[in-house]
């Protein structure tokens, strides 16, 4: 299992808490200092279920407004993504072929049952 985490952030504290109560010491990526690829980002929407980088977006960020991303197709916001990883929604869990987003953090708990 792997999580994508930001220690400054909240909802990841509690999400990586939660999984490690349960018994999992996941690895843990942090993913500002060591942003995914594109290839991985395309990876972890299928492992949620959805095509729609919007899904795995911050649109609340000021990166998101300043660089005109509103409305901007997919490509343009995988890229976005890649680029700026800030944009980055998390915590992202992942576990083999299935991902969730840990906001809030007991999404991941179907992730421990198998």
């Amino acid at each position: 299992m792997e999580i994508w985490h930001n220690p400054r952030c909240s909802k990841s504290r509690a999400t990586l808490a939660l999984l490690q109560e349960h018994g999992v010491e996941p690895t843990v990526r942090r993913y500002l200092d060591d942003p995914p690829t594109r290839a991985e980002l395309e990876d972890a929407l299928a492992a949620l279920g959805t095509d729609d980088p919007l899904a795995i977006t911050r649109t609340g960020e000021a990166a998101f407004r300043e660089q005109g991303l509103q409305g901007a197709d997919r490509d343009t916001l995988l890229d976005a993504l890649a680029a700026e990883p800030k944009l980055l929604e998390r915590p992202l869990v992942r576990s083999g072929d299935r991902a969730v987003l840990g906001r809030p953090p007991e999404n991941v708990l179907p992730l421990l049952e198998g």
